[in-house]
Order: C-alpha cells, then sequence, then structure tokens
C-alpha cells in the first residue's frame, strides 16, 4: 500500500489516481497505469481499481471517474482504456456494458 501511494505521488511513475468529492468527503476513487503494448506505437490505459462509496451508487460517480480516465487517457494519447471485473459482478458488469464494449478475451493468470 506505501508503495502504491509513493507512486500516485511520483509525477514520473505512470500510475495515477482520481478521487470524486462531495461536501469535502471522498464518495468514489479510480487508479489507472498507463504502459505500452507490443500492438500499437501509443501506450494503453489500464483501469486498475474502481471503487464508489455504497451509500452513493446509482448516483453516475462511476460513469464520471471512467469519463474522466477516458479524458485523461485521451489527452495522453493513450489508444485504448481497458479494464477486468469478475464474471459474477453482475450489477458492475451492466453498469460497464453502457460505457465500453466487452471483448472476448479469457484472462489467465499465475500469481509468482
Amino acid at each position: 500500500m506505501e508503495q502504491t501511494w509513493q507512486s500516485l505521488l511520483e509525477e514520473n511513475v505512470a500510475i495515477y489516481g482520481f478521487g470524486a468529492w462531495s461536501d469535502n468527503r471522498l464518495i468514489g476513487i479510480t487508479h489507472v497505469v498507463l504502459h505500452p503494448n507490443t500492438w500499437n506505437t501509443t501506450e494503453c490505459c489500464y483501469l486498475e481499481d474502481l471503487y464508489v462509496d455504497d451509500a452513493i451508487r446509482d448516483q453516475s460517480v462511476g460513469r464520471k471517474l471512467i469519463e474522466h480516465v477516458y479524458n485523461v487517457a485521451s489527452d495522453k494519447g493513450c489508444n485504448r482504456v481497458y479494464w477486468v471485473t469478475q464474471e459474477g459482478n453482475t450489477p458492475a458488469r451492466a453498469f460497464y456494458d453502457t460505457l465500453a464494449t466487452q471483448t472476448d478475451i479469457v484472462q489467465y493468470r499465475k500469481n509468482l
């Protein structure tokens, strides 16, 4: 956690954090990582974390955060924004379907 916060504060690291505030209270956050890829000459933007306070879900906070990420990625010349979610996360997936196109990619992982 300490390293993540240091990366978010470091200007030379392509990890960014954005917050949504209401009445001086943090109600939502998102973290993104910009990275090169082998299929394009410009970077990708991976939306790694999105969290909105349970008490104010369905009030467009998540939508505004993702749209902000889209704008930042576009301003930085990224070729796409992408993210993953759990297959059974039905409410989030219904929401994401309004903002992006689900791909047919299946993720495999081996933790080291």
